[in-house]
């Protein structure tokens, strides 16, 4: 299975700790050079640049060798390479959180996922204990409604 990440679920997945459930899920998570950057850039949390300085063998970083198109061109620099990196390669999943990257990869025929589908996974497979996880996500700058993650909650209850 060919999975490629976005900037966000990586770190996010640092930040409450939990990023040694890509692994455990995905076997290799492949991103974009611009995803690399991000998460190496001097404006990322601490802990995410110490993560990335050493990344580990499952995390394979490839570069982007398509140009973009009007629907990638509105997002962010590494939600384009990652899309676009995933239609180079053909990826089977796309790791992403943001909405608008979400609803372009969606229209470019991607099955996505993100952040709270990750750790719904890893639940199911009882490889984390989710209130502690959402509790630790909730106390990052990741945002959605309550009434989705009290439903996510609920569903593991």
């Amino acid at each position: 299975m060919i999975i490629v990440s976005n900037t966000s679920p990586i770190n996010y997945l640092v930040l409450i700790g939990q990023i040694n459930l890509l692994p455990e899920l995905f076997e290799q998570i492949i991103i974009p050079q611009a995803v690399h950057s991000e998460l190496s850039d001097i404006a990322a949390p601490q802990a995410v640049q110490a993560w990335i300085s050493t990344p580990p063998d499952w995390l394979k970083i490839q570069p982007v060798s398509q140009s973009g198109d009007a629907i990638v061109d509105v997002l962010d620099p590494g939600e384009r390479a990652a899309i676009l990196l995933a239609q180079e390669i053909d990826a089977d999943l796309l790791l992403l959180d943001d909405m608008k990257a979400r609803r372009a990869a969606i229209n470019k025929g991607f099955t996505i996922t993100g952040i709270l589908g990750i750790l719904d996974q890893a639940a199911t497979m009882k490889l984390i204990d989710l209130p502690t996880a959402i509790d630790k996500l909730r106390n990052t700058s990741f945002w959605a409604f309550d009434s989705l993650l009290q439903k996510l909650l609920d569903k593991h209850a």
